[in-house]
């Protein structure tokens, strides 16, 4: 059998038998009782671990923070074992609302059980959802997550690119409920933690930011919630209109829209680039609550990354990628979704340092040039999608249009900084949410 066949029949294989084993589903049970629904505020989509950052804890509590879109008056959370090969064990856990730093406001802690009890085992290649707790979580504000993992736990699921200083405990037990954490290590990703749902009382809308590097907020600023998703949610807030309308971002470092990450020996990253978008459309989009648009801004990495970064052979044409946005249009059309299609940006002179001393990786070249600009100009006159944000005209240099603006520029003429996010954030129609 081809190897490429076979492979595909594994992966097919394995998400049945990973749908089969979850002990829940948010989709499953999007509308409560009483006429209430769940809708996502906070997502992070799962990811293999970066090889050289396997985090392990044993006897250890992480406290976790993430950054909501809409509020509400009941909570719940989300956690991944998706590329786990055992079990997971989760000796406890809790959600409060954070006061700062690793430090929450005690009087909103609230334990966290999963079918009743505080401890919970996810199994291998599956996701597990917990009972909702009565919790007023404001819209736009921080909340604190802690698990406590009374085995040796490996983070085999992590999200790698938080953006986010999160908190390790000394091993020595549950702080979980700790209104002031013991740091003994801090981290930048979201070992785990795939989601957090809010209960609304009338039907809301979310809309899923899927993408790559660009979209997960490298080279914005730590800690600061300056992706530009962010400032969406922010936008959508500002408006009573947009209120009831959450933003998740699904985003993965180095994510390509026909390829998963590469595996060849002797490449840095291993499987922590993820799924291809069309592998996992249906798990990181479709089956959010509330979903009702996705916008996306895949395809850049499967341009740039053959010769480069992975094997030449992998080189894609225009038509390709063309083909994978009409699969993913077909697909969200098919659950009432809609589309937003967003145009790829510059990225002549893009770099990726590995190390210090080694020589960086080059991306740009004029034949990879030639694919960008046939595909923007697709994006922005098929009409195939539903809508399209030009984050290309946002991002470019007027005055040398296949590179990044230098005040948007973070550093390595690939990824925008805060100011470059803010002006896609900004770019957004906010009508393309409100027309429908």
């Amino acid at each position: 059998m081809d190897s490429r066949i076979l492979s595909c029949v594994t992966s097919t294989l394995v998400a049945l038998f990973s749908l089969a084993a979850m002990v829940q589903h948010p989709a499953r049970s999007a509308i409560g009782r009483h006429g209430s629904h769940w809708i996502g505020t906070w997502a992070a989509a799962p990811q293999p671990f970066y090889p050289k950052r396997l985090e392990t804890f044993q006897n250890q509590t992480l406290r976790l923070i993430v950054h909501t879109s809409v509020g509400g008056r009941k909570v719940r959370i989300r956690l991944s074992n998706t590329y786990g090969d055992h079990s997971l064990l989760i000796g406890g856990a809790h959600i409060a609302r954070r006061r700062s730093v690793a430090e929450i406001d005690p009087a909103s802690d609230r334990t966290l059980t999963f079918q009743g009890r505080p401890s919970a085992t996810v199994p291998a290649r599956s996701m597990m959802v917990s009972d909702p707790v009565e919790l007023d979580v404001p819209a736009l504000s921080d909340l604190s997550i802690s698990i406590f993992f009374p085995e040796n736990t490996q983070a085999t699921t992590t999200h790698v690119l938080a953006q986010q200083t999160n908190y390790v405990s000394p091993a020595n037990g549950n702080h979980a409920s700790d209104g002031k954490f013991p740091v003994a290590k801090k981290i930048d990703s979201w070992p785990f933690l795939t989601g957090v749902d809010v209960e609304v009382a009338v039907r809301r809308a979310a809309i899923v930011a899927f993408g790559s590097s660009l979209t997960d907020g490298d080279g914005t600023t730590t800690d600061a919630n300056h992706r530009w998703p962010d400032v969406l949610a922010q936008r959508l807030q500002d408006r009573s209109e947009t209120k009831t309308i959450s933003v998740l971002n699904e985003g993965i470092i180095g994510n390509r829209l026909l390829r998963d990450s590469p595996q060849e020996p002797g490449l840095p990253f291993g499987a922590s680039l993820g799924q291809s978008g069309l592998e996992r459309f249906d798990r990181d989009v479709l089956r959010q609550p509330g979903v009702r648009y996705v916008i996306v801004g895949l395809g850049i990495n499967d341009i740039l990354m053959p010769g480069s970064l992975t094997p030449a052979a992998e080189k894609v044409s225009a038509d390709n990628l063309i083909s994978g946005y009409r699969q993913l249009i077909a697909r969200a059309h098919r659950r009432g979704v809609r589309v937003i299609g967003t145009t790829n940006p510059p990225a002549e002179n893009a770099f990726l340092a590995l190390s210090k001393s080694g020589p960086p990786i080059t991306f740009y070249t004029p034949g990879k040039e030639r694919v960008r600009q046939k595909v923007n100009e697709w994006i922005l006159t098929s009409k195939e999608f539903d809508g399209v944000v030009d984050f290309d005209t946002v991002l470019r240099d007027p005055e040398h249009p296949t590179q990044l603006f230098p005040a948007y520029d973070s550093g390595d003429h690939l990824h925008p900084n805060d100011s470059g996010c803010k002006a896609e954030g900004d770019a957004v129609p906010l009508a393309l949410f409100t027309s429908q």
